[in-house]
């Protein structure tokens, strides 16, 4: 069958099983929509959380970027990892035992201030919006390349599946569609990688396969450093990153992670303080099978796609390089007239995508109008190297439709999470908590279902007008979240004298230094910038740490120079950090 077909199967049978899931778990209460129930076990909440924390970004674009990036790109597996490992040791069980399944609820009651909870709703709603464009983009990638739909439709289908196991199930419906999502997605990168790696090492085992030798016995980093230098590029395993651009970006993705909202409503899933803490370690066991294989996909898919295209004659490549192009991903211009693909260092257009034109070329490529004069050819979308992997190597195709349903289930299940964020922001914090305190919980539960209809709406705009490739959006994201979130997070859990005054004052900075560096230098607003241009020498993927600790200095400050919060508040600060059913220690 061809690829086509058993995309149509096999994402056909999988969003059947989503679709069984939402209605089995329709949700009849707002503890339901918002918590499940509160009563999922340990190693359900480990898988839904693994899935929830997997986005596109991790199933599509890490190996992506770290493909094209080389060391450079191993950022986002510290960072992403390191900060998991910061939310499950140092917030999730005290934020548990506060006993408030939201941030802004979190902050609102820690604060003693609905102007704190307000300020942590507009927080929430623009993390989880940019996180959600990410995701969308990702949807549109998979859709538009392997179900041949047009990309906006893809947007609409995949928009269409998350609102109704979201509408329909709330947090309990989500929770028990990500357990399938999750063994969906890690089989789907797995499979791919098994293969690959006995093809190109010998070896079964992908993280071995990597440091192994291919056939002339040349390690195949080796192989891959030697490939780059020849073609302009430096080495594979070479950073060109300054130290403390590494720092800031991982140090940005830790903290961001630990100040995520979608993934710390997850410890609240589950019934006691205890289960938290095994969800977490389930959840921390069940990611690294995923982030370990990404450098091992990036080393095989960087080598295979040198080996296929470069200096190949564009009417010699396979049918998956002309299939790629006709999604506007992968494009060639032939500047010297040889009718070769000359694929060396150097940007082959000007901006960020390629413009094609409605005239075919002399080889019969999709001609693009803004090639530029660099030597090099070819451009190719780094979201694509996961999706493509497959066909480059030649794979079954069924292996190359599984890796599609993957990429869904990886998108949809983020987005899920993200969406229902959104919808407790407004439904629980914003009318419960503040302008409707008398609402029924059907009233409640109503307005939770509006709001994820609001958000799904939003969320389609971003996927169909995508502000770029899906893990610089999410990194983004992450950005947002540490400079808004965790300063107010571990300081409410771990200073008693930190007050409401401090929090407002260091979230509302904190936030819009980071949308001013992100509009400045991502999206050329205020005059925009280069990177010659960037402050202290930082990307805007790491401008999150900075902006964070400018929120840490500013609530520290202020909250010492303002009234202390009242004494009833200082009392639960001191008791959320006790262990639940710890004694008073005896003197003798």
């Amino acid at each position: 069958m061809s690829v086509q077909v058993w995309t149509w199967i096999l994402v056909g049978v999988t969003f059947a099983l989503y679709f069984g899931i939402a209605i089995w778990a329709r949700a009849g209460s707002t503890k339901d929509f918002y918590v499940a129930g509160g009563g999922v076990s340990p190693l359900a909440n480990g898988m839904a959380t693994a899935a929830d924390w997997m986005s596109a970004a991790s199933f599509i674009s890490m190996a992506g970027i770290i493909s094209f990036t080389g060391y450079d790109g191993s950022v986002y597996l510290m960072g992403w990892t390191g900060g998991y490992v910061l939310l499950a040791l140092l917030l999730a069980p005290y934020l548990r035992k506060f006993g408030k399944f939201t941030v802004p609820d979190f902050i609102g009651d820690r604060y003693y201030s609905n102007v704190a909870r307000t300020v942590a709703v507009i927080c929430a709603l623009i993390v989880s919006f940019t996180y959600v464009a990410g995701q969308m983009r990702g949807v549109g990638v998979v859709f538009s390349q392997f179900l041949q739909v047009d990309i906006t439709l893809g947007v609409v289908i995949g928009m269409a599946v998350v609102l109704v196991f979201a509408f329909l199930g709330g947090m309990k419906g989500i929770t028990y569609t990500q357990v399938a999502q999750y063994c969906v997605l890690i089989f789907a990168f797995m499979v791919p990688a098994f293969f690959i790696s006995i093809q190109m090492t010998g070896n079964v085992i992908p993280q071995l396969g990597m440091g192994g030798t291919v056939e002339d016995g040349t390690y195949l980093l080796d192989k891959l450093d030697q490939l780059h230098t020849q073609l302009g590029f430096k080495e594979y395993t070479d950073g060109s990153k300054s130290t403390w651009d590494v720092f800031a970006i991982t140090l940005a993705l830790m903290v961001g992670t630990a100040g995520l909202p979608h993934v710390i409503v997850r410890f609240f899933t589950v019934p006691k303080v205890k289960d938290a803490r095994k969800s977490a370690g389930y959840a921390l066991l069940l990611i690294a099978i995923l982030y370990t294989t990404a450098p091992a996909i990036a080393v095989f898919a960087r080598t295979n796609l040198i080996e296929t295209v470069s200096d190949t004659k564009y009417t010699d490549v396979p049918s998956w390089f002309k299939n790629w192009e006709d999604t506007g991903l992968i494009a060639w211009s032939d500047k010297n007239g040889d009718g070769k693909i000359q694929y060396v260092a150097g940007s082959a257009i000007e901006g960020k995508k390629p413009v094609y034109t409605d005239v075919r070329g002399e080889y019969g490529e999709r001609l693009i109008s803004n090639a530029n004069s660099a030597t090099n050819e070819l451009y190719v979308d780094r979201d694509i190297m996961v999706l493509a992997n497959p066909e480059i190597a030649k794979l079954p195709n069924w292996v190359i439709a599984l890796v599609a349903a993957g990429g869904l289930a990886a998108a949809l299940s983020t987005a899920a999470g993200l969406l229902l964020v959104i919808s407790t922001s407004i439904s629980h914090d914003l009318i419960k908590k503040q302008i409707k305190p008398d609402i029924s919980d059907k009233g409640e539960l109503m307005w939770a279902r509006i709001a994820i209809v609001g958000a799904v709406m939003i969320a389609g705009y971003f996927g169909i007008n995508p502000p770029g490739f899906v893990a610089a959006v999410v990194a983004l994201a992450f950005g947002l979240a540490a400079a808004s979130f965790f300063p107010a997070i571990i300081l409410g859990i771990f200073d008693k004298r930190m007050n409401k005054e401090g929090a407002i004052a260091g979230m509302v900075v904190g936030i819009t230094l980071m949308l001013f560096y992100m509009m400045k230098f991502k999206l050329d607003f205020f005059g925009g910038g280069t990177q010659e241009d960037w402050w202290f020498g930082t990307s805007p993927e790491g401008f999150g740490t900075i902006a964070m600790l400018v929120n840490v200095v500013i609530s520290m400050v202020v909250s010492r120079v303002t009234a202390a919060p009242p004494q009833h508040v200082q009392e639960i600060v001191e008791n959320i950090r006790i262990p639940s059913g710890a004694g008073e220690a005896q003197s003798h």
